[in-house]
């Protein structure tokens, strides 16, 4: 959201929600335990969580993005070991005026032009509707954060994708180590 922010398409004021489905290696060895013996049905199908609208992840997503309210929040889990896409959905007319898929787009192609780990996709991604489906997993194995932008001429979708354990643990704070002593950012991650 920051570089919306910045870029004075949405207001620091504006309400969000976003959904997170990620695997279940994300919570801990308890729940990777539950998954991995297959006992419980339940686990079958995707599985909402953080109901009590306090997850941990929210000072984070609130401050970083520059917003004076954290989103509303949905997360869920799903069967499957690794793999996170966060999405946020946007009415175009509740943006500055003028604002369209296009535009969402190009702000993060020029935020994020250089950066090693992140990939701003195509607008509307074809490769990614190619099969009908959103490929959760599409970055397992790497650092790398992949941005799409879904749109069509009223609202748009804005999608982040991840490997929870890659770039959204151990890939991340090897990143960070890397910055901090000042070692080339990808060393190690490449």
């Amino acid at each position: 959201m920051r570089p919306l922010v910045e870029a004075k398409v949405l207001s620091p004021v504006f309400l969000l929600s976003a959904t997170s489905l990620t695997g279940y290696s994300g919570g801990g060895k308890q729940m990777i335990a539950r998954y991995k013996t297959g006992e419980d049905p339940k686990l079958c199908a995707p599985c909402p969580y953080a109901l009590g609208l306090e997850h941990k992840h929210l000072p984070e997503m609130r401050g970083h993005g520059l917003l004076t309210r954290a989103p509303v929040f949905q997360p869920i889990v799903g069967n499957f070991e690794r793999g996170l896409a966060v999405t946020i959905p946007l009415h175009l007319d509740q943006l500055a005026p003028g604002t369209t898929g296009a535009t969402l787009q190009r702000i993060y192609e020029e935020r994020y032009s250089g950066e090693p780990f992140v990939q701003v996709m195509p607008l509307t991604d074809p490769a990614a509707l190619e099969v009908g489906f959103f490929d959760v997993q599409g970055c397992n194995d790497t650092n790398r954060v992949d941005l799409f932008v879904f749109a069509n001429s009223t609202q748009a979708l804005l999608m982040a994708r991840l490997d929870n354990l890659g770039k959204g643990a151990g890939g991340a704070a090897v990143q960070n180590m890397n910055l901090c002593l000042g070692l080339p950012e990808q060393a190690g991650l490449s």
